[in-house]
This record gives structure tokens, sequence and C-alpha cells, in this order.
């Protein structure tokens, strides 16, 4: 028998009921399983427009690091800040490519990075943990010879018509080109780029850390997003962890100016990645693939 829903209560509210719950529970849900995961043991994420942006410029805030970086103990040879550091860096290779399995290292680190700074970064960080692995799936698979770097990638890709029409999104995203893949992380790394560098150089009477790295999601991710998972991050940064507790977060053990000038350096590290996959993704006319 078919019962008939109340003539007051719109169908509409259903629609969009349902999957707000279910976004509420992924998000608990998620948050749990990447602690797991990502071996993290304390508790706690790309705007592009139609034709390809000029690369970012240097952050000015670089000319605040301490003047003896090399001596910054959260830069220390175990430190995750500087693993993360080194992995990113050495993807970029100098034939002007980017190393698709030191890349992919990297983010591992930066996930390990992000995950105690908040509940907030549960949910990017799930996203980002399941496109690494769906992407090193690809880089030590059977075509692992044209997984290399990222150039070499999209050029095989579209070689043998793997490449999805832009706009168009597989229905199982674990299928979905490296190429396209690699483009969401882009936009990922883009964000997490952002809200490093305003955490790292806002003013104690600027906007708090939350609304900077809210303003870092807007112009990085937001548009590529649907308008419930908008609300429900934008919402989420309203308990988002003042600036010098997430300076104390992503550098324990020292005092504030250290840990900024380590976090702009970080930043600065992510930047120089962005730039150069930028370059190439745009150079394969691939950025408005997904």
């Amino acid at each position: 028998m078919v019962v008939a829903l109340p003539p007051r209560i719109p169908r509409r509210w259903f629609r969009h009921a349902i999957p707000l719950a279910v976004f509420l529970l992924l998000l608990y849900f998620c948050a749990w399983s990447l602690r797991a995961r990502s071996g993290c043991q304390s508790g706690a994420q790309s705007c592009i427009s139609e034709g390809p942006p000029p690369l970012q410029t240097r952050q000015q805030s670089r000319t605040r690091e301490a003047p003896q970086q090399e001596k910054l103990q959260c830069l220390g040879p175990r430190g995750m800040l500087s693993r993360m550091m080194r992995t990113f860096s050495d993807s970029l290779n100098p034939e002007g490519d980017v190393e698709l399995s030191q890349y992919l290292a990297g983010w591992r680190e930066l996930i390990r990075f992000l995950t105690p700074l908040g509940s907030i970064f549960a949910f990017a960080t799930v996203e980002a943990f399941n496109k690494v692995t769906a992407l090193e799936a690809q880089v030590h698979g059977p075509d692992a010879v044209h997984y290399k770097t990222l150039a070499g990638m999209v050029e095989w890709e579209r070689r043998v018509g793997l490449l999805e029409r832009p706009g168009i999104a597989p229905r199982n995203y674990a299928t979905s080109s490296g190429s396209r893949t690699m483009l969401l992380l882009h936009r990922a790394l883009h964000c997490s780029q952002l809200c490093l560098h305003r955490v790292a150089t806002g003013m104690l009477e600027g906007p708090d850390a939350g609304e900077q790295c809210n303003d870092a999601y807007s112009k990085a991710l937001a548009p590529h997003h649907s308008w419930l998972v908008r609300q429900a991050v934008r919402f989420a940064f309203l308990s988002f962890p003042g600036r010098g507790r997430l300076l104390k977060l992503a550098c324990p053990g020292t005092r504030e100016a250290e840990a900024r000038a380590t976090l702009a350096r970080a930043a600065g590290t992510l930047e120089d990645v962005y730039n150069r996959t930028q370059g190439l993704l745009a150079q394969g006319g691939l950025l408005q693939l997904a």
C-alpha cells in the first residue's frame, strides 16, 4: 500500500533532508576511518577559471620567515612537515615535469599533517586519501611505464582515448583517468596551500584562522562542490581552532614566530608544486576536465 505524504510537507524537503543526513553521517565515519588509515595518533581541506589563470607569484610572507630557516625545529629530519616538503620538492624534476610517485608521497605526508588540525579537514583529507590511492593504483599498475610523470601520463591517456570529456564525471571515480584524478588533487592542494599561508601570515588583529581558511576554501574548492557540501563546510569552519592553537598543533614546542615561519615555508613548497602542475595541466588543456 502506498501512503501519500501530507499535503503540507513539500516533497522537495525530503530530497534535501536525506542527502544532508547522509553527508553528516559520512563526515563522521570518514573522520574516524581516516585516523585509522593515515596512521595519525592525535585527534582532530581550487578555484580554476575557464582559461588557465596566471601562475601564483611568490607570497610576500617569504620575507617574514626566520633568518636561519635551516635551524627551525619543525623542519628537523624526523618532522612531518620536513618529510612533506622534501617529497613534494623531489616531485619537481629538472625537465620541468612532475614525478607522480613523489607527488603522491608528498600528498600522503600532507594528509598526515592536516588530519590532527581539526575535524573540518576530515572530509577533504578522506577525499584526497581515496584519490591518492586510486592514482597510486595506476602509477604501480600494469601500465606503470606511462604513469611516471604528469606530462607522460597526459600524453599517453590522450593517445589511447582514456580522457573523459570535460565536465563529464565518470560513474565510478575509481575508474577515472589519472589526469582527472590529478586535477582534483591539484585543486585540493591549492586550497591547503592557501590555508597554511594565511594561518602563517595572518595578523592578530585581522580575521581569525577559520575565516581565512574558509576564504581559501571559497576560492579553491567551493566552485566545484554542490550547494549542500558548501554549506556543510562553511558551517564546520565556525568551530575551527584559533590561530594560536593551530600553530601549536602544526609546530609543537616552538614559539609562535618559528611556527609561523615554518608554515610559511611549507606553504611556499606547496605553491611551487601547484605552479608547476598548473602549467602542465593548462598546457594539456585539462583545467576543465572535472
